[in-house]
């Protein structure tokens, strides 16, 4: 593959990362998700770290008045940066579940499938 097709193919995991998020489809995140992924930063000012389960407990879950299943939730892609096996994407989201997000995924392609690694957040 060359450099264009592996930029698409790692965006194309973001994209489906915010398919996943609008369906509210838990299996179609872990499917995306290396099972060793680390996620941080800031939900409403308070510093997270660990595992994705707590966000795929309120992918599961979400808040009655708020779910990204809405129609407000939109996902929008500003960067894809590869080089080699490994990827940067930066996501703007609005309206996940009521807060707006800068998410900066890190991706490495894991037996010949991009995975998402880690993902750095922070609500706005």
């Amino acid at each position: 593959m060359n450099d264009t097709n592996e930029t698409a193919a790692a965006r194309a995991v973001i994209e489906e990362y915010v398919d996943a998020c609008t369906a509210g489809s838990v299996e179609r995140l872990k499917a995306i998700f290396h099972e060793q992924t680390l996620m941080s930063g800031y939900m409403m000012g308070e510093y997270m770290m660990g595992t994705p389960e707590p966000f795929f407990q309120a992918v599961a879950n979400p808040p009655p008045e708020a779910p990204p299943t809405s129609g407000n939730y939109s996902g929008d892609i500003s960067s894809v940066e590869v080089s080699g096996h490994v990827a940067s994407v930066t996501l703007k989201e609005t309206g996940f579940m009521g807060l707006n997000f800068t998410d900066y995924f890190h991706l490495a392609k894991v037996d010949g499938n991009w995975k998402i690694i880690s993902k750095t957040f922070n609500s706005e």
